[in-house]
């Protein structure tokens, strides 16, 4: 990207905060925030943890990918391959092991299959993110141990409007020379609302403080959005939403390769009231989802991965039976995934999941019970590949299950004490049995194994919160044992291929992930203003226990603490996130060192006849520290060649009306 094109999209962005700023006249009111949640049950919080961000926390951490935008919570790193296309990992746990939703609804797309695989979303066009972990996560997937990540909208409106609302978001950087825009807008009737949102992001090659200068093919262009339509009955809600994201970006792993990427998801919504006798509400969701990305080489069309998916969950609430509240449902989900082109490393496959679902609460003054449990039926499908015949055909089916039980117990002091213990079953994916080729994001060959029976853990933890006051605290421990962890493991001294690639299989190994999370608040000083200390840490262990080998890609321990100053509307943070060094790493990894990053941000709000305006500044990495990812595969494959990011400076606005 040209420093000329990065100036005018700069002088955009600042154009665009006067221009919202002018209009603004001061009144009094409050900052509104559409809040939505993907628990089923509708409550704040759970039993067993719930991580959210959303508001000013959403906007100040909102990044291309959905990986960077999470990273640093507790427990959660990324996968670092790229500004748009790192993933979420949580304790260790990543791909397969951690769902991605879109609404309570599965997101169809192949991010878990591959690093260089974008998830279709970007921060721009969301209201909130929640990670749920433990029963409650038993309603969208089986695992309870990664959890899932629910990526929360308006498309489909949920509450009937009789006026016009919106939000409009401009933001630029310097870092990656980033310009990057969004609008949304929303009316209704009272019986009926509309939704209307669109957004745009630009990005160029990655500055980093390296002798590279920037980490090249990084650039990135994303746009996406979505029209949505709902209706409301007397005793019913009904709604309609078709979405679309686009992008073309760099393969960070290799100068001359890129994808273009497409999504495109028509997405219903239905909910009775009262529906029988004894029972309070029946949902109904359901959508179609058509992806498709094309890898370049230099310019020329190479592997294509197309997916035809369709999903549809019911799920029943009904009414309290005492204390007792719970949901019972099922979900249905059928995919079609085809992989073809000379770099082809897995089959055409079919993925068929058939599931029931339940989850229980009992709530009483000392505390609570929380149990949750889910059976399915999965049947995966190798068709062969019809342009290579490189694949012969086979099928295997399985039939997992898991359950998880939490309790809290309110003590003394507004404290409160957690307890989790849960079996979780996972079949293996069509990758993790089929794959077997040159996975060349990753310089590696791939190879999975038919054999692989499901993947099954047990785990327990222990936790102690204080949610309320001044001094809000959460503490945590877990320990997880795996009967057969299905992993991508290096094969030591085997390489195949032309030009010869460093072997990589699935196998199934015992395992054991054990850790700790802690963070918290605490005001210091209150007068003219207030002054907060925001802390976290967190620590993950994963050993590979057939060979005594720690796990690969697992973030060493870490810690954060920032300083926050309030006064009116201006809100001011600084701050660092420390990294160990990790050099626990299995035979091929590389040892990484430790670093510390520094940030800084100011926020202010201003209100007025027509919205309120949020100007923010974000500066990270002040002093430009050169730091290596633990958890970024390319660390190991390719050494030096992706650091994170260097200083950047990020400035925005976000009107909301």
């Amino acid at each position: 990207m040209s420093k000329t094109l990065f100036s005018h999209r700069l002088l955009a962005v600042a154009c665009g905060l006067v221009t919202a700023t002018a209009q603004a006249q001061s009144i009094e009111g409050a900052d509104r925030e559409i809040v939505v949640t993907g628990q089923a049950l509708g409550r704040e919080g759970s039993l067993s943890g719930l991580q959210s961000l959303s508001g000013t926390a959403l906007r100040e951490r909102g990044q291309a990918s959905l990986g960077e935008t999470l990273s640093g919570l507790p427990g959660v790193s990324s996968t670092g391959f790229g500004t748009l296309a790192s993933r979420p990992i949580v304790r260790g746990l990543d791909a397969e092991r951690l769902r991605v939703l879109g609404n309570g609804s599965a997101s169809h797309d192949v991010s878990a299959l591959s690093e260089d695989h974008a998830v279709p979303v970007d921060a721009l066009s969301i209201e909130r993110i929640e990670l749920l972990r433990g029963p409650a996560a038993l309603l969208y997937g089986p695992s309870a141990l990664g959890g899932v990540v629910n990526v929360l909208d308006n498309r489909i409106p949920r509450e009937a409007l009789t006026a016009l609302q919106g939000r409009v978001q401009l933001q630029g950087a310097t870092g990656n020379h980033e310009g990057s825009m969004a609008a949304l807008l929303e009316g209704g009737n009272g019986a009926q609302a509309w939704h209307v949102d669109g957004f745009e992001r630009n990005s160029g090659d990655v500055r980093v403080p390296n002798a590279a200068g920037r980490i090249p093919n990084a650039d990135s262009n994303t746009r996406g959005g979505a029209v949505g339509w709902g209706h409301w009955g007397e005793t019913s809600r009904l709604g309609l939403s078709l979405g679309t994201w686009r992008s073309d970006y760099g393969s960070v792993a290799d100068a001359d390769a890129r994808i273009g990427m497409r999504s495109d998801r028509l997405a219903l919504e239905g909910e009775w009231r009262q529906p029988w006798a004894g029972w309070q509400s029946l949902k109904l969701q359901g959508g179609a989802t058509d992806y498709g990305h094309t890898e370049y080489d230099k310019g020329v069309p190479g592997t294509v991965f197309a997916k035809q998916a369709q999903d549809l969950r019911l799920e029943a609430r009904h009414q309290p039976l005492g204390p007792l509240e719970g949901v019972w449902g099922l979900q249905w989900e059928d995919a079609r995934l085809q992989v073809d082109g000379a770099e082809a490393f897995m089959p055409h496959s079919q993925t068929h999941r058939r599931a029931l679902f339940a989850l229980e609460t009992w709530r009483t003054r000392w505390g609570g019970l929380q149990a949750g449990a889910r059976l399915e039926q999965v049947s995966v499908r190798s068709l062969g590949s019809p342009t290579t015949g490189l694949f012969v055909p086979a099928a295997r089916d399985f039939q997992p299950h898991s359950v998880s039980l939490a309790a809290d117990h309110w003590l003394a002091g507004d404290w409160q004490a957690i307890a989790q213990v849960g079996h979780s079953e996972r079949a293996p994916s069509d990758a993790e049995l089929f794959a077997d080729g040159p996975h060349l994001a990753t310089q590696t060959w791939t190879r999975g194994n038919p054999a692989l029976g499901p993947e099954k853990s047990s785990s327990v933890e222990l936790g102690l919160e204080r949610r309320t006051g001044l001094h809000p605290v959460r503490l945590s421990v877990y320990d997880s044992r795996f009967s057969n962890f299905i992993g991508l493991m290096a094969v030591p001294g085997s390489f195949k291929g032309d030009p010869a690639l460093p072997e990589y299989v699935y196998a199934a190994v015992p395992a054991r992930i054990r850790g700790w999370e802690a963070s918290g608040q605490s005001r210091v000083w209150q007068g003219t203003g207030t002054l907060d200390l925001l802390w976290r840490a967190d620590r993950v262990l994963g050993d590979n226990l057939g060979t005594g080998e720690a796990l690969p890609r697992i973030a060493p321990w870490r810690a954060g603490l920032s300083a926050v100053y309030r006064l009116g509307d201006w809100q001011a943070r600084m701050g660092f996130d420390h990294a160990a060094a990790q050099c626990r790493v299995p035979a091929g990894s590389v040892c990484t060192a430790a670093y510390t990053l520094w940030n800084a941000n100011v926020d202010y709000r201003y209100k007025s006849t027509m919205g309120t305006v949020h100007w923010f500044a974000r500066l990270d990495n002040l002093t430009d520290a050169l730091a290596y990812s633990a958890s970024a595969i390319l660390t190991s494959t390719q050494p030096g060649r992706v650091p994170l990011p260097g200083r950047t400076l990020r400035l925005g606005m976000q009107w909301l009306f």
